[in-house]
């Protein structure tokens, strides 16, 4: 194919996604559902994604022989998650197109990048340094404060890779992690946390999702509940962040944001996710489409509606063994929307599946939810 067409990528047209977890077989059944064929490079054999699709090739992300191999049997090129081999990318964009490029995976691959991308474009962020040694995250202390977190630069996810500082002298935990980059960052005292999701069509049309609220354990997102229980001054903000920080990226695909809400309703940005988001996954049943559909739309160059959220809705990680509790639940639950993501093994806190309510009953929902516990 001609990969700097500006043509629109039609079905039957093949769909090369880079990760071949969870976000990558929602990816592929939105895709096969459009007609589109979907090949999936995963290390994992079987992988969540490639039980859904067309074909799979086995061999590590940043197998640079197996990107290509992907990219000849595919006209357009995606990824399910950051940490993708940017090198293995750029050769690879010779056989396949790649809308979404690597500059979004510079950005958001790296806190420090991410961060400072944000703030160079007038985006609300805590305040943060760039430490590499013991004397910067000194340094990094006095000018940033305490209490403040400090974050491996890459890598990390779901808690992991960071540590609190609540006084001026570095812990043990925070020079462990000085063998690689970090970012220390610092700690806000919030009401609750919100995302967005949104996405940008090839003629630079911005759509944004509903914000939505996100409840968190052990640093793991639990439950997210659509829309956003905050004033509309809030969800204004928020679009309006989106549709600055959309632009500033030339986005394609779909980017999740995650803020911070604080005390005054003021909003702080805190992470961006350069893909489909776990806060995203109501919108397969509650929105008119999903972002799974608009991230095909967007990468493929079709046009993408105006978004609308038909009725509140309710999400629900499982996590672990949650996942066997729900499955002996599911035949008293008939309001579920019971998706399991097909992982070979259940390990603890990893994220085996989801439950998503459609009602008017959020309270209810809610609570109907609290009480699915799992042997974690």
């Amino acid at each position: 194919m001609n990969v700097t067409s500006k043509q629109p990528i039609l079905p039957p047209a093949t769909i090369g996604i880079v990760g071949g977890g969870q976000l990558g077989q929602m990816l592929a059944l939105s895709a096969k559902s459009m007609g589109y064929h979907v090949g999936i490079l995963d290390p994992t054999p079987q992988a969540p994604a490639a039980q859904v699709a067309d074909f799979q090739i086995t061999a590590p992300y940043d197998d640079q022989s197996a990107l290509i191999d992907l990219a000849k049997r595919s006209d357009v090129l995606t990824y399910e998650f950051e940490n993708v081999d940017e090198a293995a990318l750029i050769a690879a964009q010779q056989y396949a197109a790649l809308p979404q490029g690597t500059a979004l995976l510079h950005i958001t691959g790296n806190r420090l990048n991410e961060k400072q991308f944000l703030h160079d474009n007038g985006i609300p962020v805590t305040e943060f340094a760039a430490v590499t040694d013991e004397q910067s995250l000194i340094y990094a202390m006095q000018r940033v404060g305490t209490p403040a977190i400090l974050k491996t630069a890459a890598g990390g996810y779901d808690g992991h890779g960071q540590t609190d500082l609540m006084t001026t002298l570095p812990s043990e935990a925070a020079l462990a992690l000085l063998d690689q980059p970090c970012i220390l960052e610092a700690r806000q005292t919030f009401r609750l946390e919100v995302s967005m999701m949104v996405t940008r069509s090839a003629t630079g049309v911005v759509t944004t999702f509903p914000l939505v609220e996100n409840r968190h354990k052990n640093h793991i997102l639990h439950t997210t509940i659509a829309p956003a229980t905050v004033g509309p001054a809030v969800h204004a903000a928020a679009q309006q962040i989106a549709v600055s920080i959309a632009n500033a990226l030339s986005l394609r695909g779909v980017l999740g944001i995650e803020f911070f809400v604080l005390p005054d309703d003021r909003l702080l940005v805190n992470e961006l996710a350069p893909r489909p988001h776990n806060s995203g996954h109501y919108t397969i049943e509650a929105c008119n489409i999903s972002q799974f559909e608009a991230h095909i739309r967007s990468i493929c160059g079709l046009p993408i509606p105006p978004i609308t959220q038909l009725k509140p809705a309710v999400m629900r990680n499982l996590l672990g063994a949650d996942l066997t509790v729900a499955r002996d639940q599911l035949v008293a639950h008939p309001e579920w929307h019971f998706h399991d993501y097909g992982k070979a093994e259940i390990k603890p806190q990893r994220k085996m599946g989801h439950i998503t309510i459609v009602t008017d009953e959020l309270n209810q929902s809610l609570h109907m939810m609290d009480l699915l516990k799992g042997a974690q």
